[in-house]
């Protein structure tokens, strides 16, 4: 293949990036093709584009419109017929019902499917390089057939897609086993019930199927720093799981410009938290996908409540929710609910906010650190639950809401029991009260913050990027 220049004659290196149909993929695909974008090394640039489907362009525009100077372009291919699916729903954050997700997750791991079109994406856009999301395991072998690199991108942390690799190989989680062992992997053990993970039958072969890509591909990149998560980085070149690692994360929406940032500062939220006292509040969301029944919504709206604490309440506008009657009035004075856009991370950088009640997705989490904001864990799908591990037993860094043994908790929302409004108001002002958990896991994750910013100023996630672009360059050298 001839190597590609500029009009001023440097070299260019493109690069195609694959991601999931979910905002929380959607996300650190966008920011990572910016980061790549700006990390031309000397006499050369890179051109980064971004592949969706067609309802999926305008969170990838939302998001390039807060950046002042991103070279990266957007591209579509279709989204597949998938029966009992609605028409237009193409976002896990679209579906109105758990079996809609499912319908989603089945048809983006299905190769028949997907990689007909992916196929010809490539080919019309000729990359040197590709990214994909770990769901799409057939990109290696379209990248293979190309001869150029492939790299995989989880949008999660080392530790938990680590863990989940060794929950998924233990034959007792298959053989119905409440309990299931991760092993062997590092202090602490990992244990978690069975009714936290999804249906190991079908998730088992989707994951031997991704570990095998990963093997095969030019090398991995992931979303998360060393300085938090040092021993489980250190695990993949270690184990042999992968040819090569990179670990170029925190890569988060933020705003990259004066004008953004001033957008933010004016935001009715932000406006309403400069109302409030440090560390007075507590925010409340469980991000774009997480399905909550109507009688936990009401749960949670009377806890808060009964809390007496401020709060900012993210709800998602599919679920269509009607608070209890005279609620809001009630605490009109001191809470707010969002059921639009939020300006999440202006929202946690703002000194009002002492808590973050979070769902475990690793975008907040990653979000929550960089601010430097506590967090108590209210897990629902799929990774969380292994995430909140990491958070509260590892890090030390957040507290569960519901403690092991108060009641059933399952990935399944249908089946995971309503937890009560008093258990909610308790948690919450444990945690907040002065003194007590939530001032003792400010100053842990005060100093990941510091760490994490460091990381992509100069830091391990900026070396490893621009690592990740030489090896790229150099791979393409070797192909001219």
């Amino acid at each position: 293949m001839a190597s590609s220049t500029t009009s001023k004659g440097s070299k260019t290196l493109r690069v195609l990036l694959l991601p999931h149909f979910a905002t929380g993929h959607i996300h650190p695909f966008t920011e990572l093709a910016v980061s790549l974008a700006a990390s031309s090394p000397p006499n050369a640039a890179v051109e980064a584009i971004i592949a969706v489907t067609p309802a999926n362009v305008p969170i990838v525009q939302s998001l390039l419109e807060r950046h002042s100077a991103a070279a990266v372009k957007i591209v579509t291919y279709p989204f597949p017929t998938v029966e009992g699916l609605p028409k237009g729903v193409e976002n896990l954050g679209k579906a109105a019902t758990q079996a809609d997700s499912m319908r989603i997750n089945i048809a983006a791991s299905s190769e028949p499917l997907m990689r007909p079109a992916h196929e010809t994406l490539v080919r019309a856009h000729s990359p040197d390089a590709i990214f994909t999301d770990m769901l799409f395991t057939w990109s290696v072998d379209i990248a293979d057939e190309l001869d150029v690199p492939c790299v995989a991108f989880h949008v999660t942390g080392a530790f938990t897609m680590l863990a989940m690799r060794h929950l998924m190989m233990d034959d007792a989680a298959i053989n119905g086993e409440d309990m299931v062992t991760a092993p062997p992997f590092p202090t602490p053990q990992i244990r978690i019930p069975r009714t936290e993970l999804p249906d190991l039958s079908i998730f088992r072969y989707v994951f031997g199927k991704v570990h095998s890509m990963q093997a095969a591909c030019f090398g991995l990149a992931v979303n998360t720093f060393s300085g938090l998560e040092q021993q489980y980085c250190d695990m993949y070149m270690r184990q042999g799981y992968v040819q090569r690692s990179y670990f170029v994360g925190p890569q988060l929406q933020s705003s990259h410009s004066p004008t953004d940032a001033a957008a933010d500062s004016k935001s009715q939220y932000i406006r309403w938290l400069d109302t409030k006292s440090d560390h007075s509040v507590a925010y409340v969301s469980f991000g774009s996908c997480a399905l909550v029944s109507e009688a936990q919504l009401d749960q949670l709206a009377l806890g808060l409540e009964a809390s007496g604490k401020s709060f900012l309440w993210v709800v998602r506008a599919a679920e269509k929710w009607t608070p209890p009657k005279g609620w809001e009035k009630r605490v009109e004075d001191r809470g707010l609910i969002i059921t639009s856009w939020a300006p999440q991370t202006a929202i946690l950088a703002h000194p009002a906010v002492g808590v973050f009640l979070t769902h475990c997705g690793w975008n907040s989490v990653l979000e929550a650190v960089a601010a430097g904001v506590p967090m108590l864990t209210w897990p629902k799908v799929h990774d969380q639950f292994v995430n909140e591990r990491l958070i509260a037993d590892v890090l030390g860094i957040g507290d569960r809401l519901w403690p092991h043994g108060a009641g059933l908790r399952s990935e399944d929302y249908e089946k995971h029991e309503v937890i009560p409004a008093d258990d909610v108001a308790r948690a919450l002002l444990t945690f907040m009260h002065p003194g007590g958990p939530g001032d003792v896991m400010r100053t842990r994750v005060m100093d990941l913050a510091s760490k994490s910013h460091a990381a992509i100023a100069g830091g391990s996630s900026h070396q490893d990027l621009h690592r990740l672009v030489n090896d790229l360059m150099a791979a393409k050298g070797g192909r001219s």
